[in-house]
């Protein structure tokens, strides 16, 4: 009786193993993020990079607290900061990422654009180095926030995953690192600093800060206080 012999490339048998499983990966990176969200806005998350430090046994100060237990103070110090438009855009500001295209298209650097949503999603999903692919990736992620979460569920996590200092996560932890006091009794000064570290929270000290950031914060402070009524989203009012 002849031996049957088979059709099949034998050589294929791995690469369909491996082209099968990079789909299930690809799948997973797809629905993850918006089955992370929904979590999320019932459950505290935490940030790529606390992962990153608790992942290296480096120490974490984070202490999550509600939105109602951080002072209105640094709401609004850091929405001036951060995202003016924060209440009434849709997780990405079109026109200031219009004309970072347009310095980028005429050779210039480009800077700035990103909004509350955006450094959230940054920080719930995404790695710390700028590059344009991570840029890329922070739009389709911060519109997914804002259309699952609340504004201020967003802006609550963003408070409590935001660096602050080399392992100080969050509002909360912040304010007693720098300032021994909760979060929820924050100056207008303290906030302002705090609002004005966020930038550059490993070289700039809200507890001593330099002229130049000193200088930031009295200019945050007078555009706070000139805002209007940009708040209403968190505040109220």
């Amino acid at each position: 009786m002849a031996r049957k012999t088979s059709s099949s490339n034998p050589a294929g048998g791995p690469f369909r193993f491996l082209r099968k499983w990079l789909m299930r990966l690809f799948l997973l990176l797809l629905i993850a993020p918006p089955l992370l969200t929904v979590v999320y806005s019932v459950v505290p998350p935490v940030s790529t990079l606390m992962i990153g430090r608790y992942v290296q046994f480096l120490w974490v100060d984070r202490q999550w607290v509600p939105l109602e237990e951080i002072s209105p103070n640094l709401v609004k110090s850091v929405i001036t900061s951060e995202d003016s438009g924060f209440c009434t855009n849709d997780g990405v500001e079109w026109g200031a990422l219009q004309d970072q295209v347009e310095a980028l298209s005429e050779g210039e650097r480009p800077r700035g654009a990103s909004t509350i949503t955006m450094q959230t999603a940054k920080n719930l999903f995404l790695w710390g180095d700028r590059s344009y692919i991570r840029k890329g990736l922070e739009l389709p992620l911060a519109l997914m926030l804002d259309a699952i979460l609340t504004k201020k569920r967003v802006l609550e996590i963003y408070l409590n995953v935001a660096e602050w200092g080399e392992g100080i996560f969050g509002a909360e932890a912040a304010a007693q690192a720098w300032f021994g006091k909760p979060a929820s009794e924050l100056t207008r000064t303290e906030a302002a600093r705090l609002a004005t570290a966020l930038p550059n929270p490993l070289g700039r000290n809200p507890a001593k800060p330099s002229n130049g950031h000193r200088r930031l914060a009295a200019t945050n402070l007078a555009r706070v206080t000139g805002a209007g009524q940009i708040f209403g989203c968190v505040l109220g009012k």
